[in-house]
């Protein structure tokens, strides 16, 4: 299928060829008919992607703040690669989508296949949307006309914000798609609704539907236009729909509203707010945000856990439903604001030069047929035959920043990268020189050719792929953590076990690849010793999917593992067992700020501080170890220093986690053969010992380690 993207690094708006989305649990999947182009969003996003670095960085002062900070922590080269991949990532464009169902994915009962619906999906032939973020269209209403219902359902929640009363004046600062939509819902409310716009043609558009508009570009006051109409009074209440750098607009609004008045942000403007304008007449002032309730909450948009109605009336969905509606009755009149209908494979009459356009909305058609091709072809270099390409299962940030850089440099046969996306599967597989993209993982798990599978998804789907996997009689590599439960251990071992001889399975514990990490257990050997491995892993908000025990299995399970293993590697033995606590009051709920004890079976004890609510301008790990009146200290995998230590005092140098040892070496084995990475037993031992910390938080006590 097609999908429009924006590419951020070089400023190309592309049509690219991607594999089709597979429908998800709680979604549906849509051919679409018709997309809506919301040209003020889209115009922002095209022209970010076009700017020089310098111009970037200016539009994002508080990005080139963590920039810094990451270069003082990290080092120069580790953050150049961090930010060129993050530039090297494309934007989807687009978000106001009409078609109709074609497969409905577990646990929807609301729509069925051949529904006509509109949804927030982007530019692209089909789209998997999550069942509370798509209305269906009554018959009444037009594709074209349904492609409206996000932008209207923005404007909407902008006036669900202002709550105006039948008879107020109110002021729409932006006469764009989203200004003309809103102007047109409060005349609709009963509403006296004032225009303003630099555009003309926008202020000619909203004066035939009879909304007052004026021009402050033909040399008329904004602010005395409105107090002259409002008989010296002001405005009620003003929305702001406009897109402007300026601060002025908000200094505007406010000196054009009457005492006590509502100012709702809802475009993108500067917001250096005079605190005298707000002062002497008691202004409130409040940004809407998007859609409507549920916006960016994980539990409503991708969960579907959907808000009581008698207690929160309008969500998103209820949203997308009355504009729908609205415009079905005709209370809404969108079908005036189209100025052009484009072929998608025309695209670029729209994108080409979005600023030249006199174009109020403009509708993007997709053709009635299109193939459902979950596979597309990326490269026609091919690689020998046999049973040893790689196929990879995700294609987020780390696996584009670091898996597949790694892999490259040690020539590694990638064949597949699948994402259930299709995209990011894409614009992965270009890079990586892969023959193949997938949104389908059971295409790598059939492919004969294919040896190894790496997993990189997150974490609830680690022990599904990497069972499957091992039934299909590949070797595995799963990045951290293997699994979230004893359950999905059990079902793992089960799978390894009757994988038989030439199938491995390797865990993403690079730590103990690192040079440094390599040379420090060189220099304290196999012996007892004590080891305190502090992590400064910064604060993730608590709604991210990493907390959640059924997704990410908390940040314990999910990351402190990774030192678990390090810890057991500098040991030279198993964890028999493990004590954890964690601060506060109720340290269940707070497990990113804990401290594990680990007992080893050869008297090694090991303690692991995991800490959320340190500084980022600090160094991110240390590790020091105490043995035989020696001290060594592993700083962020940038210096090694060691104490006491005859004929050793420091090895210093880059940034070195130990992925692009752990992959060359990962590399060699599917070409070469010859032992696992790191031995079955300590990997089950380490993932036995991560639950165990949990455990023992719950319980209090010393849990030990079957």
């Amino acid at each position: 299928m097609k999908q429009i993207i924006q590419d951020l690094k070089s400023g190309a708006t592309i049509l690219e060829d991607v594999p089709v989305p597979q429908v998800k649990s709680g979604a549906v999947l849509i051919k679409t008919t018709r997309t809506l182009v919301s040209l003020g969003t889209e115009r922002m996003l095209v022209e970010f992607g076009k700017a020089n670095f310098i111009s970037k960085a200016r539009q994002q002062p508080d990005k080139v703040k963590q920039v810094i900070d990451k270069i003082h922590t990290d080092g120069l080269q580790p953050t150049i690669k961090a930010v060129f991949n993050k530039l090297g990532q494309p934007m989807p464009l687009g978000y106001c989508n009409v078609g109709r169902v074609v497969e409905v994915g577990r646990g929807v009962t609301e729509f069925k296949v051949g529904d006509r619906v509109a949804s927030n999906g982007p530019h692209a032939e089909y789209v998997c949307i999550p069942q509370n973020l798509v209305a269906k269209v009554p018959d009444e209403v037009s594709d074209e006309e349904a492609a409206f219902t996000v932008i209207g359902s923005i404007g909407l929640q902008g006036i669900r914000n202002l709550n105006p009363q039948l008879g107020e004046t109110v002021a729409v600062i932006g006469l764009g798609l989203v200004g003309l939509v809103t102007a047109q819902l409060l005349k609709a409310n009963g509403c006296n609704v004032i225009g303003i716009d630099f555009d003309q043609q926008k202020v000619d558009m909203a004066e035939s539907k009879g909304i007052i508009a004026m021009n402050p570009g033909a040399g008329v006051d904004p602010v005395g236009f409105v107090q002259e109409q409002t008989n010296g009074i002001g405005a009620d209440g003003v929305i702001i729909t406009a897109s402007a750098k300026t601060d002025e607009v908000i200094h505007q609004a406010c000196e054009m509203s009457r005492k006590r008045g509502r100012i709702i942000l809802v475009g993108v403007v500067g917001m250096n707010m005079r605190r005298d304008d707000f002062y002497k007449k008691e202004l409130t002032f409040q940004v809407s945000c998007s859609y409507g309730a549920g916006r960016y909450d994980e539990e409503y948009e991708q969960k579907g856990h959907d808000y009581p109605l008698p207690y929160v009336r309008w969500t998103e969905k209820r949203n997308f439903q009355t504009i729908l509606s609205t415009i079905a009755n005709g209370g809404l009149d969108v079908k005036s604001l189209i100025t052009e209908e484009v072929e998608l494979e025309n695209y670029q009459e729209i994108y080409g030069d979005m600023r030249k356009r006199g174009s109020i909305a403009s509708i993007i058609k997709y053709p009635d047929s299109t193939e459902l091709a979950s596979v597309v072809k990326v490269s026609d270099k091919t690689f020998a035959a046999g049973k040893g390409k790689i196929g990879i299962i995700g294609a987020g940030n780390y696996t584009s920043s670091t898996v597949v850089p790694c892999l490259n440099k040690a020539a590694a046969p990638i064949k597949y990268i699948a994402s259930a996306g299709g995209l990011n599967a894409k614009v992965l597989a270009k890079k990586a020189g892969a023959e193949l993209a997938t949104s389908d993982y059971h295409e790598i798990l059939k492919d004969k050719e294919v040896g190894m599978v790496i997993v990189t998804t997150r974490h609830n789907l680690h022990a599904k792929m990497v069972t499957e996997a091992l039934q299909a009689g590949k070797s595995v590599f799963v990045e951290k953590p293997l699994c979230l439960n004893e359950e999905e251990l059990d079902q793992i071992c089960k799978a390894y076990k009757d994988a038989g001889e030439g199938v491995t399975l390797t865990v993403g514990f690079n730590r103990r690849f690192s040079p440094f990490a390599q040379k420090l257990k060189a220099m304290v050997g196999d012996g007892p010793k004590n080891i305190i491995a502090t992590m400064n892993a910064g604060f993730i908000p608590p709604e991210m999917w990493v907390h959640d025990l059924e997704v990410g299995g908390g940040r314990i399970i999910g990351e402190a593992c990774h030192f678990i293993d390090l810890c057991s590697y500098l040991a030279g033995s198993r964890v028999k067992a493990v004590c954890m606590n964690a601060m506060g009051e109720n340290p269940e709920e707070n497990t990113d700020n804990a401290t594990i004890l680990l007992k080893y079976e050869n008297g090694t004890n090991a303690v692991i501080n995991y800490f959320a609510n340190g500084s980022k301008a600090y160094q991110k790990e240390r590790v020091e170890v105490f043995s035989q009146e020696r001290v060594f200290i592993l700083d962020n995998w940038r210096k090694l220093t060691g104490y006491g230590a005859k004929g050793f005092s420091k090895k210093s140098g880059s940034m070195d986690k130990g992925q692009e040892t752990e992959f060359g070496l990962l590399a060699d084995r599917l070409k070469n053969g010859g032992e696992s990475l790191i031995p079955f037993e300590s990997i089950i031992n380490t993932t036995k010992a991560s639950f165990a910390t949990i455990q023992s938080l719950k319980e209090n006590r010393w849990v030990e380690i079957n």
